[in-house]
């Protein structure tokens, strides 16, 4: 789940609500985080009134949206899990079935492994753990940022 409601937009001395709101709705309704938009206008001498400056300040988001190159990224999350070297198969399993990537490990009688997963496999993996007795004993699942 993408944190969506951490925003802010300005309408820079224009008339309330005839620039900032029209171009966080652009961005809103093309589904993107993690964007600034800045629309620059020069005034020509003609008065657009609130509906005009609202129909402007949209469609320059729209088309700056429309010619970028949109990049997304897979959100993670980073755990480190000890567990004892007798569950190892049962550990990789679950790292396997939650398409979790595996920094760093370090085997011995008691296993360390550092991974990151996907958020939105990261619930599989926790309920995986939680789920499997012997996992849910043997592993201590830490938190990293």
């Amino acid at each position: 789940m993408l944190i969506k409601n951490i925003f802010r937009h300005s309408d820079d001395r224009e008339p309330s609500g005839s620039a900032g709101r029209p171009i966080y709705g652009v961005i809103l309704a093309n589904d993107l985080t993690q964007i600034l938009i800045v629309v620059v206008r020069y005034f020509g001498g003609t008065l657009l009134g609130v509906p005009g400056l609202i129909q402007a300040y949209k469609g320059a988001a729209d088309d700056a949206i429309q010619q970028a190159s949109v990049q997304e990224f897979e959100i993670e999350e980073y755990y480190n899990l000890v567990f004892r070297y007798e569950l190892l198969n049962d550990v990789m399993r679950l790292l396997k079935q939650s398409h979790a990537t595996i920094l760093q490990q370090q085997m011995s009688d008691d296993c360390s492994i550092d991974i990151s997963v996907s958020k939105k496999n990261a619930d599989n993996f926790i309920n995986g753990i939680s789920q499997n007795y012997l996992l849910k004993e043997g592993v201590t699942l830490k938190v990293k940022s």
